[in-house]
C-alpha cells in the first residue's frame, strides 16, 4: 500500500509529530508512504532525514499549489489513498478534486465547530483522536457511522539513566535537592499555563525548593512573565522556550503538570505519562478517557490555581504515590497509547476503507 500524507504546517507541533510517527511505522511494515509538505516545514525535513520521499510546495499560494502537487502525485496511478493530516491539507484536497478519484481519509485533532462541512463529508473516514473530538464532529454534523477514534500515540523512552538525569537538570540549574515541575507546551490562553504559574507561591511556601519549567513558546509567554513577578515566583520560574530536544526537558522534571483548558487529547501529557512522571492534570477534554485520577495520575475537575496547588502539594507529600502514578501512566501508554498501537489502528482503518470509488 502506498498512503499519501499531506500536511501543510511549518511548525512542529504534536499532530506533526503523530504523522511522522505514522510515517515511520508504515515504512517499517513496507508500506511506501509519501509526504507532501511546504518548503520549510520542520515535519518535512525530519521525514527526509528518515528516508521518506517528501513532495515539497512553495509557500505562496500554499493550498493552490498543494492542489497542484497532489494531482501530479497521484496522477501516475501509484498511490492507493490520500490522508491529510490538517485542515489546510484538506482544503487542498479538496480542490485538487482527490474524494472522486481515491479514498480520502481526514485526520481531526481540534474540537472547534467545523465551518466547512462539505469538505468533511467528501472524506471516506474521519480520524478523530478522542470521543471528545468525535462528539464535537457529530455536534457539527458529521454521521456518526463516518469516524472512527484512533488515539495519538507515543514511543516509550529508555528508563532515564542517573548520569542522563543529572546532565538535564544541570542544564536548567535544577540540583539534586529541588523538585523540578514541568508543563510542554504552546503558551496560549487555552493551554491555562497561567492557573500553574499562579498556583506556584502555595507550592513554593510549603515547599521552596520546587522549580517550574515552561518549555514553549507562544503570544502568553509576557502575561505570563508578569504574572511571575507580579506574584513573587518568578526566580522559580524556567521560561525555556521552543526546545528541540524536549526529551532534556522530561528527562530532567520530577512531575508534570497539564492545565489545559479543554484539549482535544494532549500529546505531551501522552510523552509525560510514556516517560513514567507522576502528573497533574485537568479533567477536561479528552483527558479523562485515559488518565484515571489517583491511579495513572491526579486530575482536578477544571483549570484553578488552588486545585492545582492543592493536587501538587498532594504529591510533594508522598513519594510512595508519585511511584505508583508514574509506574501505572507508563504501563498506560505501554498497554494502549504507543506510537506502534496508533500505527497499526490507522492501518486497520485504511485496509477496511480504502476500495476505490
Amino acid at each position: 500500500m502506498i498512503p499519501l500524507i499531506v500536511d501543510l504546517e511549518t511548525e512542529w507541533r504534536g499532530g506533526q509529530s503523530q504523522a511522522l510517527l505514522l510515517l515511520k511505522g508504515l515504512y517499517e511494515r513496507g508500506h511506501a508512504a509519501e509526504l507532501i509538505a511546504p518548503h520549510g516545514s520542520v515535519l518535512g525535513h525530519r521525514a527526509s532525514a528518515e528516508g521518506i520521499y517528501v513532495h515539497r510546495v512553495h509557500h505562496r499560494l500554499l493550498r493552490l499549489r498543494a492542489a497542484s502537487m497532489i494531482r501530479k502525485v497521484i496522477g501516475d496511478g501509484r498511490i492507493e489513498l490520500v490522508h491529510v493530516n490538517e485542515p489546510h491539507a484538506l482544503t487542498a484536497a479538496w480542490l485538487a478534486g482527490v474524494h472522486r478519484k481515491l479514498p480520502l481519509f481526514v485526520s481531526r485533532r481540534v474540537a472547534y465547530p467545523i465551518q466547512a462541512p462539505k469538505r468533511y463529508l467528501a472524506a471516506r473516514r474521519l480520524l478523530a483522536v478522542s470521543h471528545f473530538v468525535r462528539n464535537s464532529l457529530v455536534e457539527s454534523g458529521i454521521p456518526e457511522d463516518r469516524i472512527d477514534v484512533i488515539y495519538e500515540g507515543v514511543d516509550l523512552p529508555a528508563p532515564v539513566a542517573a548520569e542522563v538525569r543529572a546532565n538535564a537538570r544541570r542544564r536548567w540549574g535544577v540540583g539534586e535537592g529541588e523538585t523540578l515541575l514541568g508543563c510542554v507546551g504552546y503558551l496560549l490562553p487555552e493551554k491555562g499555563q497561567e492557573f500553574l504559574v499562579n498556583a506556584m507561591p502555595a507550592v513554593i511556601a510549603k515547599h521552596p525548593n520546587t522549580k517550574l519549567i515552561l518549555a514553549g513558546d507562544g503570544p502568553c509567554r509576557s502575561q505570563l512573565e508578569g504574572y511571575c513577578r507580579a506574584n513573587g515566583s518568578a526566580e522559580k520560574v524556567i521560561f525555556a522556550g521552543f526546545i528541540k530536544e524536549i526529551a532534556q526537558v522530561y528527562a530532567a522534571l520530577d512531575v508534570f503538570v497539564f492545565p489545559s483548558i479543554a484539549e482535544p487529547l494532549g500529546t505531551s501529557l501522552l510523552a509525560a505519562m510514556a516517560w513514567g512522571l507522576p502528573l497533574v492534570a485537568v479533567a477536561s477534554g479528552g483527558v479523562p478517557e485515559y488518565v484515571e485520577s489517583g491511579k495513572t495520575g491526579l486530575l482536578v475537575e477544571k483549570p484553578d490555581a488552588q486545585r492545582i496547588a492543592k493536587a501538587l502539594l498532594q504529591l510533594a507529600d508522598d513519594a510512595g504515590l508519585r511511584l505508583g502514578l508514574g509506574r501505572a501512566a507508563r504501563e498506560k501508554i505501554r498497554e494502549s497509547l504507543s506510537a506502534e498501537r496508533m500505527v497499526e489502528n490507522t492501518l486497520a482503518i485504511y485496509e477496511e476503507h480504502a476500495g476505490r470509488p
